[in-house]
Formats: structure tokens, C-alpha cells, sequence
């Protein structure tokens, strides 16, 4: 019987490994072979590893992003989101690019959030936006990014952006939450 492959990607490995580290230490013994290969899908975002081995095709295997980390086994990092928060201005703005790799993917989930979902772009009508969500001159960069990461989608001849449909990271949720509470008091 052959075996079927089935990647694995993660987008954040801190967050996957921190993940990883709570559930192995909440696991009495060592945990069977089966349930290590459901604790790796669940900090790669998946459910289980079922929901991770029926979701192995085209969109994982071209880098695309697996769901977010279910927030059960995600330990917030409040450093992480003052910093985060620290790049961005009262608007929801981003007034810098990050040194972080972490607190650059953060920073364009937060920009996700500000795409219209469901609705098809230009590249112009994408920088325009772009433009409006930063304030340090790099449009581009925030684009590719956001494709890169899999966070928007665009037709091989680039005229066609539209925003991929994912579940936030908890990271990311939690920002946007404190901000919402602090402007509704």
C-alpha cells in the first residue's frame, strides 16, 4: 500500500511549537501514534489529523496557509501583541514594517481584516487600499506579502486579487478585539 504525502505547513513555527509543547504536556505518558500526529495537525490548525490529511491537495501543496491555531491550545504572548500594536497607529494604520518575522505576519492578518472579502480587485484597486492601511511607502511589499502568505489570491496574469477566507490567529483576533472594546467606552 503506498502512502499518500501529506505536507505540513505552518506559518508561524513559534506558534506551532508552543502549541505543540501544551498539548504534549497536558498528555499523560507518551502519547501513541495516532494521537502525536493529531496533536501536530491541531498546532498546525487543523481539527485533527483527519481534517488535515482531507485538506492535503493543491492548496496546501502551493504554500497556502493551514487554518489558525484553535485558541485552546494557543498561549497569548502579550509581548508579541504590544509590539505588534506599537506598528500600527489609532486607524488601524501601519505606521512601520516590523523587524519580527512574527509581528510581520500579525501585522498583514490585521491588514487582511481590512480587505473586502468575496470581492474581486485590480492590482490598482489593491494598492489604493494598500496605500490608505500604511503610512512608510511600500504598498508593494505589503502586497506580495499578503499573496505570498496566502492570505490574498491573484490570477496568474495579476489582474485579479481577491482575499483568501481563513480563520484569524489568535494573535491577530486578540488585537483587533482590544480594539474594538477600547472604542466602544
Amino acid at each position: 500500500m503506498s502512502r499518500k504525502l501529506i505536507p505540513l505547513q505552518v506559518s508561524d513555527a513559534s506558534s506551532f511549537a508552543k502549541s505543540l509543547r501544551l498539548q504534549l504536556s497536558a498528555h499523560e505518558g507518551l502519547p501513541s501514534h495516532l494521537q502525536f500526529l493529531n496533536m501536530l495537525a491541531r498546532a498546525a490548525g487543523y481539527g485533527n489529523f483527519q481534517s488535515l490529511r482531507a485538506k492535503a491537495g493543491p492548496a496546501e501543496s502551493e504554500g497556502q496557509l493551514p487554518a489558525s491555531v484553535p485558541a485552546a491550545y494557543v498561549e497569548i504572548d502579550r509581548k508579541h501583541i504590544d509590539r505588534v500594536q506599537r506598528s500600527f497607529d489609532e486607524e488601524l494604520r501601519l505606521v512601520r514594517w516590523p523587524s519580527r518575522r512574527m509581528d510581520q505576519i500579525t501585522a498583514l492578518w490585521l491588514l487582511w481584516s481590512q480587505i473586502p472579502s468575496t470581492t474581486e480587485m485590480s492590482e490598482k484597486e489593491v494598492n489604493a487600499l494598500l496605500r490608505d492601511r500604511h503610512l512608510f511607502g511600500d504598498h508593494a511589499l505589503l502586497r506580495r506579502e499578503l499573496c505570498e502568505l496566502g492570505l490574498m489570491s491573484r490570477t496568474r496574469d495579476g489582474s485579479v486579487y481577491r482575499r483568501v477566507e481563513r480563520p484569524m490567529p489568535i494573535h491577530a483576533s486578540a488585537i483587533l478585539s482590544q480594539r474594538s472594546e477600547r472604542q466602544a467606552s
